[in-house]
């Protein structure tokens, strides 16, 4: 295919896939994770696969794609490497109108399309014959949206042709990868646009031991995360661009991050040793904007040692369930099953809750929660003002939700204590400014799932009852933790959000509490005898 000829079919291939992508919602196509690769992208994922065959020049290329879509990285792959060395190309795509697209638009160029599901069609005899470059974007569906049947098919599947164990709360794209590296020919080299989070994540460690020991990782770059590379996919990506032969003793990874593969704002080499130990990806490599560092190496105090860090209550619905404190009197809900409650975190202008006389905060906006243990007959029977309220939530589709149906009562919430210390679960924040904020409750309110309950334990527990004057110092301690720092043990989404967990958050380093108290290091000393 002529390079004009090649133009004008990449422009309708652009147009083909706006007119497919408008007719499904937005959360049709978050759930089927069906997000195409910008063309400049794959162009330029394409030329640095050229790189590495460049001294293969005269080899031919049996090119593959098992989630095609309408062929963007089949166009770059013509446009980079041109027809002539294209020996065969193969596509697979489980969407018909996708399938169709692309056999449309390339089948005169030589890509030949395979309509099905690809973790299927690679187990049977009738799989195209092993390629030897694959480039891939596959789908980013979240695990959640994955069946439970078909999930433990997966996971039998990657074991029985890679050898891993894949977590249950990996997303489709782990077993892709997996799927199709096994497919492969021996030597080949492959490149993968894939969402960063298996960098950072528990779930993401037998992908990285994969990427580590079974082949060797050639480059990791990573976009920055304000740079969405999908405008309607708020995912922070990278691609993976690896070899599929075991790795040479004493070799290095190429990590690059921000700008463009061809022009990165920062570049490293780090050794695999080193990174079989990292439990954080997203940290290398170190630059100004890859403001990301951890601290504990896990030898050191951690606010796990001083803390029981729990996620808050998901209600299940808390437009239903959270209600104005003023509105709940006025309906003439009991207050015995009324629990105080914070609001959003965006609503919390304060990082000092005080309370009044009942235990609710005194802010601007009280509210109170739903919670009550009492079967329905005796609902209906000794408090009716309450009856009346949840008989409104069948109408308002509430008993369809996936928690509501497996609490019994149903309007039961999980149990948690008034935290004293609290701290946001997302946010914002660039250089030292801390993404999440850390808040000193005096309240009897509890949080919800957007908040972590820091819960004091062991001795600094002990000490925090014979000094209670002391929490004032605890919360400015943990006020004092660096957002380089939280930004690198949570993780982060496209768009610049940060995220952070109960675990990842109990591994931040709280040296500056046993330099203040050193009493409590020996404390962690024994628990670090104990758990090591």
């Amino acid at each position: 295919m002529i390079a004009h000829q090649y133009n004008l079919v990449e422009i309708r291939r652009q147009a083909m896939q706006a007119d497919i992508d408008t007719r499904k919602s937005a959360a049709e196509r978050n759930r089927l994770g069906q997000f195409a690769t910008p063309n400049t992208l794959a162009i330029d994922i394409a030329r640095y696969v050229e790189s590495l065959i460049v001294e293969r020049r005269k080899s031919e290329i049996r090119f593959a794609d098992p989630s095609i879509g309408s062929g963007s990285f089949f166009s770059a792959a013509l446009a980079v490497f041109g027809s002539k060395r294209m020996k065969s190309a193969v596509g697979v795509e489980l969407d018909p109108a996708f399938a169709d697209a692309a056999r449309e638009l390339w089948a005169d160029a030589g890509l030949k399309v395979v309509r099905g599901d690809f973790t299927r069609i690679v187990t049977n005899s009738s799989c195209p014959a092993a390629p030897n470059v694959v480039m891939a974007n596959p789908p980013y569906v979240r695990h959640h949206h994955m069946d439970r049947e078909d999930k433990e098919r997966l996971q039998r599947l990657a074991f029985k042709m890679t050898g891993v164990e894949v977590n249950g709360l990996a997303g489709l794209y782990v077993y892709f990868l997996l799927l199709a590296t096994a497919w492969m020919e021996d030597g080949g080299i492959a490149a993968w646009l894939i969402p960063s989070e298996f960098m950072d994540v528990n779930y993401g460690a037998a992908l990285k031991c994969y990427l580590t020991d079974k082949v060797t990782l050639l480059r990791a770059h990573r976009f920055d995360p304000d740079d969405v590379q999908f405008g309607d996919a708020l995912v922070s990506s990278v691609v993976l661009v690896f070899r599929k032969t075991p790795p040479a003793v004493g070799h290095a990874v190429e990590f690059t991050y921000g700008g463009t593969l061809t022009e990165p704002h920062a570049r490293d080499f780090i050794s695999l040793e080193r990174l079989r130990e990292s439990r954080k990806w997203t940290v290398y490599p170190s630059h100004a904007k890859n403001d990301r560092l951890t601290l504990s190496d896990g030898s050191g105090p951690t606010l796990g040692n001083f803390f029981r860090v729990q996620r808050g209550i998901a209600t299940g619905c808390n437009k239903f369930f959270v209600l104005d404190r003023a509105d709940a009197e006025s309906r003439g809900l009991p207050d015995k099953y009324l629990r105080p409650i914070l609001p959003g975190p965006r609503h919390l202008k304060t990082t000092i809750i005080d309370a009044d006389a009942d235990g609710y905060p005194l802010i601007d906006r009280q509210l109170c929660v739903i919670d009550c243990d009492l079967p329905e007959p005796m609902v209906e029977t000794k408090h009716p003002a309450l009856w009346d309220y949840l008989q409104t939530a069948q109408a308002l589709g509430i008993m369809d939700g996936y928690l509501i149906g497996k609490r019994s009562p149903w309007y039961k919430q999980e149990q948690r204590e008034p935290a004293p210390f609290l701290c946001t679960y997302m946010g914002r924040g660039s250089d030292d400014k801390q993404p999440f904020r850390f808040i000193w409750n005096r309240s009897k309110a509890i949080g919800t799932n957007l908040y972590l309950m820091l819960y004091p334990q062991y001795s600094l527990a002990t000490m925090l009852r014979r000094h209670p004057d002391r929490a004032k110092a605890v919360h400015a301690l943990l006020g004092q933790v660096t957002g380089q720092e939280l930004r690198g043990e949570g993780r982060v989404y496209g768009g610049g959000l940060n995220k952070i967990e109960p675990n990842e958050l109990a591994r931040v380093s709280a040296e500056s509490f046993v330099e203040l108290w050193p009493e409590l290091r020996s404390d962690v000393q024994s628990q670090g005898k104990l758990f090591g």
